[in-house]
């Protein structure tokens, strides 16, 4: 069994920073992509990032580009997401989630984690 298991979310002002960690334990595959998503109110649940365990490639979404940065750790099966210059609109849930395929599309995940709130105040 896989468990994902996020945290480093919080309240944070405009311009902030914070790092979001992902804890992945079980049996993972090296082959497995690690994505971060995220769920503002009223909205659908979008890709942010993403990163591949065995090679370290990574893929952002525009919205984040310059901003966000995916990492992560194979000797501690954890991976980050680096948040910088953090706007409102950044406010949501941020889910992160392992699986193959499409990095950016939800049904390419079999795992999630049960999400960290991440707020940011004007």
């Amino acid at each position: 069994q896989v468990q994902l298991v996020e945290s480093g979310g919080g309240l944070v002002q405009a311009g902030g920073s914070l790092r979001l960690s992902c804890a992945v334990s079980g049996r993972t595959s090296r082959s497995y992509t690690m994505g971060w998503f995220r769920q503002a109110p009223g909205k659908e649940r979008e890709f942010v990032s993403a990163i591949t365990w065995s090679v370290g490639t990574t893929y952002s979404a525009a919205s984040v580009r310059g901003r966000f940065t995916i990492s992560r750790d194979n000797a501690k099966n954890t991976v980050y997401l680096q948040m910088n210059s953090l706007k409102p609109e950044d406010t949501a849930v941020y889910y992160c989630a392992s699986g193959s395929g499409t990095y950016y599309l939800e049904r390419s995940y079999y795992y999630w984690g049960q999400g960290t709130q991440v707020t940011v105040s004007s």
